[in-house]
This record gives C-alpha cells, structure tokens and sequence, in this order.
C-alpha cells in the first residue's frame, strides 16, 4: 500500500504484512523525520450478483417505493407500515422491505430479530424468497431486518455495482406483488443508496419543523444524483406527517412546504394521532388497532391518493 507523509508528501510502498495488524500504524517519514499515524486502506469485498444486466435495466413497470429521508423521527417506519396495511385494505398484495439497521419495522409488526439481507448476500443459496414472512395481515409479506445490517455497509460499499444489490435480489418476486415498500435509514450509506437505485418512487417524510424540512433538500440531492447515473425514472412525492393542527408555527411550515413544493407533496398529510403510538405499543398498524382514528383514516387515504397516481 501507498503511504503519503503529511508533511513533505514523500511517498512510501509499504508492505501490509509489515505494518502490523491494526487498522493504523505509526511511521516515521525517511526524508523529513515527521512521525505521522498511517491509516490501512479499508479493503471492501467483491458482490457476486444473479444478474446484474437486468438489475441495471430501467424497468417500466416498477413498483417498488422507498421510503426515504435523511433525518430521523419523522415517521419512516410507521408510514411504511400504516401506508402498507391501508393498501391492502384496497385489495393490493404488498412486500415490505426493512432495510434499516434499527429493524424497527420489524419490531413493529411482533417478530424478533433472527436474520436479513445480510444473510441472503452471505447465503450460496440466495434465500430471499424463502425469508420473506408472511404476515398476519391478509395480502402483507415483510422480509425482517437485523442489526447485523451495519455489516453490509462495512464489507461493501464501495464494491462494484453496490448500489444494485437489493434490486438484484429483488428482481424475481416482485411481480408478485402490487406494491413493494422498503423502509430506508435515516443516513446515507448502502441502505439508502440501494433503495433508491430500485424504487420507481421516493415518499419523503417530513415534519413541519425547520430540521426536516432541511432533510427534504438533502434528500432531494442525492436523487437528482441517483437520477444521473443510474436510476434515470426516479420520482419522488413530499408527506407531511406528524401535524399538530393546534400550533400556528407548524401550521406555517405545513403552507410553506405546500407553496415551495406545491406539485409534489401529497395532497394527504398525517396528523399527530396518540393512536400511532398507542398501535406501536401493541405491535399493530394503526387501523387495526382502532380504525376510527384520524392517522389510520389519513394512511387510507394516502393509499387511495398513491393509487390513483402510481397504479
């Protein structure tokens, strides 16, 4: 490997077995004498893909949606989950996806952490098909998530074609399903980026406060980015969610996002219910819990909204 001195840019081939076996060594520059930390370069592994020529395909008729903003507590996983359910209540068969370290997708529907997409990369049979649960929702499936995600990101990202990895394994069951819904961590890393490299649309989750609304322009970026290079159909929709109606500044933030976004956001917002944490609480959607409350009535018409625009 290369190692460059700080100071006088000398460069060093050292050899890795000589340079111990942490992630960074002490050096000694042979020209200047500076002492500098010298750090290993991180060596990613190679993907093996099942078809990687038509991953990398546009598909037309995608229906796949993620899930997607860069700052967290802004109900992610819960507009999955309820948008999910509400869909099949229209009579769509719908596969969630978490793909969040947090798993909290998972847990929200009752099951323990056991295995996930990790497992399917690190799997000779590739299995999944065969993780796929089946919920006790008639018409909803989830394939679950585990902490053992943080080890995607760490072993591949950077690795060629990374970024199509989930739409590979995802290519031959999709059409089983109507919708497929992938719930995508609050940060910028494989998760994220293979979730938008597949979905045809991006909800995007927004607080009416000035913290998520910055997240909607972050966000907004990397699909541009995204649109560029490798995903060019991508499309994307604003949702306003966790509404106090009561306060005369969230109220403001809710009309300014409607002005400055006036053709993408969802003509359905989500109020702030007691109910959704109420239903979390039970590990149930929040129309099953009490299909009288106005955030489960809200996510029906969501679903009624997305159908009407992405059928």
């Amino acid at each position: 490997m290369i190692v460059v001195c700080p100071n006088c840019q000398s460069r060093y081939d050292v050899n890795d077995r000589d340079s111990g076996t942490n992630g960074n060594f002490i050096a000694r520059c042979g020209k200047c004498q500076q002492t500098f930390t010298a750090y290993r370069p991180v060596r990613v592994e190679e993907l093996a893909f099942l078809d990687i020529e038509l991953a990398k395909k546009v598909w037309e008729n995608n229906n796949i949606i993620a899930i997607s903003n860069q700052k967290g507590g802004v109900a992610k996983t819960s507009t999955c989950l309820n948008l999910g359910l509400a869909l099949t209540l229209l009579g769509k068969r719908v596969l969630m996806v978490d793909f969040d370290v947090q798993a909290n997708l998972t847990q929200l529907l009752g099951y323990k952490e056991k295995y996930s997409f990790f497992d399917v990369i690190n799997d000779e049979n590739n299995n999944f098909e065969k993780l796929i649960i089946e919920t006790k929702y008639k018409n909803l499936w989830l394939f679950p998530s585990t902490k053992n995600m943080v080890l995607l990101n760490k072993k591949y990202f950077g690795s060629s074609n990374f970024d199509f990895l989930l739409k590979d394994r995802i290519a031959k069951v999709r059409e089983r399903y109507d919708y497929i819904l992938i719930d995508t961590p609050p940060s910028l890393e494989l998760c994220t980026l293979n979730a938008l490299v597949s979905a045809k649309l991006v909800i995007i989750p927004s607080q009416c406060d000035y913290f998520s609304t910055y997240g909607i322009n972050k966000i907004l970026k990397l699909i541009e980015l995204i649109k560029k290079k490798s995903n060019p159909n991508i499309d994307f929709r604003i949702l306003v969610t966790m509404v106090n109606e009561q306060s005369p500044a969230e109220s403001m933030i809710c009309s300014k996002l409607k002005t400055l976004y006036s053709k993408v956001v969802f003509d359905t917002h989500i109020e702030l219910d007691q109910r959704l944490s109420e239903a979390q609480i039970m590990n149930m959607p929040v129309l099953i819990y009490n299909q009288k409350s106005i955030a489960g009535q809200q996510y029906l018409r969501l679903a009624e909204e997305l159908i009407g625009q992405y059928n």
